[in-house]
């Protein structure tokens, strides 16, 4: 690197260079005062008042530097090139006068003189000086050459001015010399450079090497070979509770552990561990990371791996949100954050392995218990008085959980016990039944006084015969045959119970095919005109002739529908069946179709008895629509709607069951009915019980003066005939008394048909008339 400009030198180079020039005042002042010294002895030899002169100008010279050196060595170092330029001109201004003192002299010296002794004494001083320059004043290229200039022109001049050859070719050899020395000085000044340019580099890296060591998050130390700290950051002196990072170097990774153990967070034996899977990291090269948990709820994470050049490196932090949260999203998957229960996966996991321990001859149970009509609580009181009950009930099961006893919260109002080990069937049923008891009682909910009533199942296992999901499916089938026998109870898992859980799930699936492939039958049951004693329509029931079990009532299947939600589908059957054959009967006779609730649902039940009367032909004035209380109780508003549009397509609409709901009377002004349809229950008692006769008078009584015809169910006497002709009086009859339910054809034989029954009606009635 050649630097023939000061410009050329970044700033921050330049000034250390000024501030070399003023670096060593005690040298400079030795030099003046031998140079001063020689000058004076010179003058003392030969007396020539000339060096005098030049002895006084040296001591003013040496003055004056050593004031400009003492000005700038007291004050701070500059900041800016323009400082240090400053400083740099004032320097070269009294080296100047200073070199000019030394130059004088030698020239006096060789040619005015005239003296061996000056002549001689010249040249050493020019020589002496001339090996300091380079040495002294690097840091400014231009005191170089004035120096070089005020000590060789002099005394060549002199050579020069002594006019013989041999002072002659003496004198020019100060060319070369002048030359060499400047040459000198920039080679010194290139290496120093050099030299300044990668500290400075070195200090820079070295300042953001400490910048991002001591910024980390992490705590870091080094090791070197011996195993002691030699590099940590400040967050490592931080994490250990020292003041700096200066007081970890020197420790052993033994040594910084110890201080855990003296401070009582950490115990010996886990300070060994923690050690031994350090040191065995950085041995074999190899990551690791320890989790140390600390005695004051702190956990620190530990990682080695090995450096470079022997080096090994330990970063740790305090990762105690990390596994707070961790272990706040671990419960969080495992416990029911309303309850703080065990949910579902996680009992599943616990009841797992507890089988899976001990011994496996031992029994254990499992109950399931499920909170009665709690659907109603969240539709009438809200989801957060549900929750509040669902909390209550939580507090008081958990009150049994104690060794061998886990409960879960496995989902909705559903709670599992699992009983880890059981002496036998008696010991499990006492067990059971004292929680029955302790959850007996009322609470309170946000103001709201709630029962606790549930119903439960249990199943009792020898650990080697069972697993948990087998154990669940049969407490399951033992709760679902304790709400059949009325809830408030719980019963005991029993073979039979599986054998008829599998019997209905098979059920389920050959009613699906026998739905999808059109395996069900209709038949027609005969709704009869009091006034005729004929047909006068006929209500559609399904049938479905099982291929191995024969015929299955509909008390059975028709409930498996609506579990399965295939109701529709069956009624859509129905529906286009009865059409079509009625279809075909005689114009007086129209036919009757049950709808179920989830018909209802939707306006799908418009277009799916436009396309059943589109297809089959029929007149809509014959085809009757029978709706269910339970129907209307789903969607007011909705099922209004869709039954007007029903009539509006000419399809008439009778209310069945009318009686067993709690609101019927309600019905009969807001819904445009036909006819409505009493239940058999009101005729059951009504030749013996005056009361039901009333109500049935009433009910027909005030269904006629609102245009509505009245059917009667369930006649299945001609005692009861006799009295709803000659006292009740109503439209229609319906039961058994007019025989089973007909095939199509049969309703098409019968539909001219006369009931014997006329005759005595008849007959009764003029009896009562005279």
């Amino acid at each position: 690197m050649n630097l023939k400009r000061k410009n050329e030198i970044p700033v921050d180079v330049y000034i250390p260079f000024v501030e070399t020039l003023f670096r060593d005042g005690v040298t400079l002042s030795i030099g003046i005062l031998a140079q001063t010294f020689l000058i004076g002895l010179v003058w003392w030899k030969n007396g020539d008042p000339r060096y005098l002169v030049v002895a006084i100008a040296m001591v003013l010279v040496g003055i004056f530097r050593m004031r400009n050196f003492q000005k700038y060595n007291s004050l701070p170092s500059p900041t800016t090139w323009e400082e240090a330029h400053k400083r740099e001109n004032d320097y070269i201004l009294y080296g100047s006068m200073h070199g000019l003192t030394l130059g004088a002299f030698c020239l006096l010296g060789i040619y005015f003189a005239r003296d061996d002794f000056a002549e001689i004494a010249s040249v050493c001083l020019t020589l002496a000086t001339a090996t300091s320059i380079a040495g002294r004043n690097y840091g400014s290229p231009r005191m170089v050459t004035i120096l070089t200039l005020a000590l060789t022109w002099p005394i060549s001049l002199g050579f020069l001015l002594r006019g013989d050859i041999y002072h002659v070719l003496l004198g020019l050899l100060s060319a070369p010399f002048l030359f060499a020395i400047r040459k000198f000085a920039n080679t010194v000044r290139d290496v120093l450079f050099a030299a300044v340019s990668e500290e400075k580099k070195a200090n820079r890296l070295a300042q953001r090497f400490n910048r991002a060591l001591n910024t980390m998050s992490h705590g870091l130390v080094m090791l070197g070979p011996d195993g002691r700290v030699a590099v940590a950051n400040a967050e490592a002196a931080h994490l250990m509770s020292l003041k700096s990072p200066d007081a970890l170097l020197g420790r052993s990774i033994h040594g910084l552990l110890m201080r855990g153990v003296a401070g009582g967070m950490l115990a010996p034996k886990d300070c060994r561990y923690i050690e031994a899977q350090l040191t065995r990291a950085l041995r074999e090269g190899r990551d690791r990371k320890v989790l140390v948990s600390l005695a004051n709820g702190q956990h620190y994470e530990f990682s080695a791996r090995e450096g470079s050049q022997e080096l090994g490196v330990i970063t740790f932090e305090d990762v105690t949100a990390r596994v707070e949260a961790e272990d706040k999203i671990r419960f969080m998957a495992r416990y029911d954050n309303l309850t703080g229960l065990p949910n579902r996966a996680y009992f599943h996991e616990l009841i797992g392995e507890a089988m899976a321990s001990g011994d496996l001859e031992r029994l254990c149970g499992l109950a399931v218990l499920d909170l009665d009509d709690f659907k109603s609580v969240n539709d009438t009181l809200g989801h957060p008085v549900g929750d509040g009950l669902i909390y209550a009930v939580a507090e008081r099961l958990a009150a049994v959980v104690g060794p061998g006893v886990t409960v879960s919260r496995f989902g909705g109002d559903e709670f599992m016990i699992f009983f880890d080990r059981v002496e036998d069937e008696s010991h499990l049923s006492s067990q059971i039944d004292e929680i029955f008891i302790e959850l007996q009682g009322e609470v309170d909910v946000a103001g709201h006084g709630l029962r606790i009533q549930a119903s439960g199942g249990a199943v009792l296992s020898r650990v080697r015969d069972t697993d948990v999901d087998a154990m669940i499916v049969k407490a399951d089938l033992a709760l679902h045959k304790a709400k059949e026998l009325g809830k408030n109870t719980w019963r005991l898992f029993e073979a039979s119970m599986e054998v008829a859980f599998r019997n209905r799930q098979l059920m389920k699936a050959d009613l699906r095919t026998a739905v999808e492939s059109k395996g069900l039958r209709v038949v027609y049951q005969p709704i009869v005109a009091m006034s005729t004693m004929r047909i006068a329509s006929c209500e559609a029931l399904c049938r479905w002739d099982h291929p191995d079990l024969g015929p299955i009532s509909p008390s059975i299947f028709i409930p498996l529908a609506e579990e399965m939600g295939i109701i529709s589908e069956v009624s859509t059957f129905v529906l286009h069946a009865a059409c079509t054959e009625c279809a075909k009967w005689p114009a007086q006779t129209s036919v009757s179709v049950n709808l179920s609730a989830k018909d209802f649902r939707n306006r799908d039940v418009i277009e799916k008895v436009r396309h059943a009367l589109a297809s089959s032909g029929l007149a809509a004035g014959r085809l009757e629509i029978e709706v269910t209380e339970t129907a209307l109780l789903d969607d007011k508003s909705l099922t209004r709607q869709y039954i007007e549009e029903l009539k509006r397509l000419g399809v008439r609409i009778a209310l069945d069951d009318f009686g067993t709901g709690y609101s019927s009377l309600s019905y009969l002004h807001k819904l445009p009915l036909d006819k409505i349809k009493i239940d058999r229950s009101f005729l059951m008692d009504v030749t013996q019980n005056s009361r039901s006769l009333e109500l049935l008078k009433g009910i027909v009584n005030l269904s006629r003066p609102l245009g509505l015809s009245v059917t009667v169910e369930g006649v299945e006497t001609f005692e009861q005939l006799k009295i709803l002709a000659l006292q009740v009086k109503p439209d229609l009859v319906q039961g058994f008394l007019f025989g089973s339910a007909l095939s199509a054809s049969g309703i098409e034989t019968m539909s001219s048909t006369v009931w014997p029954f006329a005759k005595d009606i008849k007959t009764a009635r003029k009896a009562t008339h005279r």
